[in-house]
């Protein structure tokens, strides 16, 4: 009879291995898809082509839109954002055309030449500095780059009601 229990206890073992291994090969994915939003850095944005550097000649800003491919946790969505192309101090610069105090859209006004927020008529300037109004700070400026004749923006998030430049995403 001692045979027959160690056949027993020797299956009883190797089902329960079986079972532990299986069970952990199914964990780690679980456990993978619950935590990456955690460790994953969200709301990355890549570089966008505005176009060739010769198009945004003249004293005026430039009006384009971006793109903008958004990631949070496992949601994606995808928003135009408008942005404006100025020279300031004789370089291209470019400045988002969100408002500082509560995030309305900005338009530049040609007859003021000046950035005119439709939401509490704070103002400023073509550089995209603070005149006046209840912005804390001037409109954000965007990193740029110049590669093959053409200039490129990363767009990002700030954040607002404050008077520090902070990126939010």
């Amino acid at each position: 009879m001692e045979p027959v229990q160690q056949r027993r206890s020797f299956l009883g073992v190797l089902v329960g291995s079986i079972s532990a291994v299986v069970g952990a090969m199914m964990a780690v994915p679980l456990f993978r898809f619950t935590a990456w939003p955690m460790f994953h850095k969200g709301g990355g944005t890549g570089w966008f082509a505005l176009g060739p550097v010769d198009s945004f000649k003249g004293d005026l800003p430039v009006r384009a839109e971006v793109e903008v491919r958004k990631v949070d946790g496992w949601r994606v969505s995808t928003a135009k954002q408008t942005v404006y192309v100025t020279h300031a101090g004789g370089e291209l610069k470019v400045l988002s055309a969100i408002c500082s105090h509560l995030g309305c859209v900005v338009p530049f006004d040609e007859a003021q030449k000046q950035f005119v927020c439709p939401c509490h008529k704070g103002l400023f300037a073509i550089d995209g500095s603070r005149i006046s109004g209840p912005p804390p700070r001037g409109l954000d400026s965007l990193p740029t780059k110049i590669e093959g004749g053409k200039l490129y923006v990363q767009y990002q998030y700030f954040r607002q009601l404050s008077a520090k430049k902070e990126v939010i995403g």
